[in-house]
């Protein structure tokens, strides 16, 4: 009888074993707001299931740093990998790394460039970046003409780092609605990039301001460098019922400065929903599912008439 309680106990033990999993997950920066709030949902989905491990690695934005940390996964038999990766155009070797061990690997939040060639254990998983910023250059574009200044209006804008795709396409996304009819009476001065900072986007637009150019609006790729140019702005004595500013990401700092009257539009970007579906993705692959290679979750626009709805969720 013991004999038999200790194979039952030993095959539990095995069979326990077996069910655990474990993923390691390289972010490109902890020190990154939204970055933080979808690495938050990753540890707080995983927690929620049984046998769920995660190993998180900060990449500091460094694009060597992150492939070894990827090595690193592969060396120490992880059941999958996440990578919200530092350098799109970094992503063959990455991929590659993986592939050759045989590991799943999923990119959440930025898209690589090989999306569209991803062997089949590798999916995306992020929001689609041509909505993002289009929603919030056409919602500016409304407001100005609502505003009266259909005749003419100047605007600048804030890039990302533009090392990432988000940063490409947000800002061809603005560039495209500003060249409808319905928009072209806005002209866009300058556009430089501020690498996602709100510090640097406020020194940015400090410099800009000292030309004493005229503008109507400002256009940033993320809410951090929205902030950085309100910040410059205020302290330049500018009046933010003057300006429409617009930024994306939705996070609390920003929702704080449009109930301020501060900033006029972001769009939500549902960072613990892409981090929880990265998860989710990279167990499936890892259990042999299928998955579908390139998983969106929705933007939203987010103004002072519906900021209500999103209060509280990034």
């Amino acid at each position: 009888m013991k004999k038999l309680l200790l194979t039952a106990g030993l095959t539990a033990l095995i069979s326990t074993t077996a069910m655990a999993e474990t993923i390691g997950v390289s972010i490109a920066r902890f020190d990154d707001n939204f970055l933080t709030v979808m690495r938050n949902g990753m540890e707080d989905h995983a927690a929620t299931l049984d046998g769920v491990d995660l190993q998180v690695e900060d990449a500091t934005d460094d694009v060597a740093k992150q492939l070894d940390q990827i090595n690193n996964f592969v060396a120490s038999g992880v059941d999958a990998i996440i990578v919200n990766i530092v350098d799109t155009s970094a992503a063959d070797a990455m991929t590659a790394a993986a592939e050759s061990a045989g590991v799943p690997l999923v990119y959440v939040n930025r898209e690589p460039t090989n999306v569209d060639s991803l062997p089949d254990n590798q999916a995306f998983v992020a929001s689609n970046e041509i909505e993002s910023g289009t929603l919030k250059a056409f919602q500016i574009c409304q407001n100005l003409r609502a505003e009266g200044k259909s005749g003419g209006a100047k605007a600048y804008m804030l890039m990302g780092q533009l090392s990432n795709q988000a940063a490409i396409q947000r800002s061809k996304d603005v560039e495209d609605v500003l060249a409808m009819d319905m928009c072209n009476f806005i002209e866009l001065v300058d556009k430089q990039t501020a690498e996602w900072s709100r510090d640097k986007a406020q020194d940015l637009m400090t410099n800009w301001l000292s030309s004493g150019e005229p503008f109507d609006a400002v256009f940033a790729n993320n809410d951090e460098m929205a902030i950085g140019a309100i910040q410059a702005m205020k302290a330049s004595g500018i009046d933010m019922a003057d300006v429409q500013v617009g930024g994306v990401d939705a996070t609390q700092d920003a929702l704080q400065a449009m109930q301020s009257g501060d900033l006029d539009v972001t769009v939500f970007q549902d960072a613990n929903g892409q981090g929880a579906g990265s998860v989710d993705a990279a167990l499936a692959l890892a259990r042999g599912e299928d998955v579908d290679q390139k998983v969106y979750i929705p933007f939203k626009l987010v103004t002072p008439d519906n900021i209500d709805d999103f209060l509280g969720k990034n």
